[in-house]
């Protein structure tokens, strides 16, 4: 239990490593599903196509979406995208960054159902059992029936109990025909999939080391911001529970008499420890204005007060006497604007 409990502390530490794990782990649940699901195919001409194509690309897209909702940056994404600028400007960069971050992760699972789905065949066979050539695989005296019913008859080829064509043309024919061309399209989507994983992966900061790392470092910057405005605010509350508290039953205790109630009061130094994580902020309406001021107006991000001075900055570069660039970061010293 003590090892469990030991990889979620570190999965909840690293972020990166946790959806990994969260992708990694849907990735095999859509397989498994797969494997688990139930495939009828109607064998109905007009339906067979959409059936297979619906199985072939409405679980991978409930799995996309899926990726978004079960990653905890989409709140943050929408949120610095949706926010007042104020202070701060936004970055175009960075929000591209997050989002290409959590759509590469979300795409896994959808990519390992189609290819799986490709590779093992059966929603292929039924979606194009009436796309067959029968003058090539079939029996060419049966080439001048109507084409209705020749479409009628092909689309039972999925149905082995329902299929009466064996004289037009045999069934496992047909499959093998159908199952090679969906295993050849499922390795050539394994390949275009690995191909454009290798080149987002490596190829891209090769080209934009610069924008690539600035976005990078700013997109960890939000979350990071966000989790310890978060802890903050956490802090504050239990601070402002605990005195809020505190102060009604000593306020109780006075009223009461000493013989039917006794309060043991903390001493100066709690109290005064308590009070000290407030920060100030000892009544509602300041915090509801304060957090409503984090929202529509985030500090800007320099910590120079000469660059506060004159203005906005996002990630503001100044010249190094040697050459170099650094980056000027914001932090928020203050809780009241």
């Amino acid at each position: 239990m003590d090892k469990f409990r030991m990889i979620f502390q570190f999965l909840q530490s690293n972020q990166e490593s946790f959806m990994n794990g969260i992708c990694g782990i849907m990735a095999l649940a859509s397989a498994q599903m797969y494997v688990a699901f139930d495939f009828n195919c109607p064998c109905l001409p007009g339906y067979n196509l959409a059936y297979g194509m619906g199985i072939l690309f409405v679980p991978p897209l409930v799995l996309f979406l899926l990726g978004f909702v079960m990653n905890n940056n989409v709140s943050m994404l929408a949120e610095e995208w949706k926010r007042p600028t104020g202070k701060r400007q936004k970055d175009p960069a960075v929000l591209r960054y997050m989002f290409c971050s959590m759509a590469q992760r979300a795409m896994i699972a959808p990519a390992v159902w189609i290819s799986v789905t490709l590779l093992h065949g059966e929603c292929f066979i039924c979606a194009f059992s009436t796309s067959v050539p029968v003058d090539k695989l079939g029996n060419q005296s049966y080439t001048q029936l109507p084409e209705k019913e020749l479409r009628r008859i092909l689309a039972r080829i999925p149905c082995t109990d329902i299929y009466k064509g064996q004289e037009l043309i045999a069934k496992e024919v047909a499959t093998r025909y159908l199952r090679c061309i969906s295993q050849a399209m499922g390795w050539t989507f394994v390949l275009l999939i690995t191909l454009l994983a290798f080149l987002v992966r490596s190829l891209r900061p090769c080209f934009t080391q610069a924008a690539f790392l600035k976005s990078k470092y700013w997109s960890h910057y939000i979350d990071i911001e966000r989790k310890l405005f978060d802890e903050t605010c956490t802090e504050h509350a239990k601070s402002f529970a605990k005195v809020c508290i505190q102060q009604f039953f000593e306020g109780t205790n006075k009223d009461l008499s000493m013989g039917h109630a006794t309060f043991v009061e903390k001493t100066p130094s709690e109290t005064g420890e308590e009070k000290e994580k407030l920060l100030g902020i000892m009544d509602q309406g300041t915090m509801n204005k304060i957090l409503k001021n984090w929202h529509k107006c985030k500090p800007p991000l320099c910590l120079s007060q000469e660059v506060i001075q004159n203005g906005n900055c996002w990630a503001g570069e100044i010249a190094h006497p040697q050459g170099t660039f650094l980056l000027v970061v914001k932090q928020n010293q203050h809780f009241q604007d």
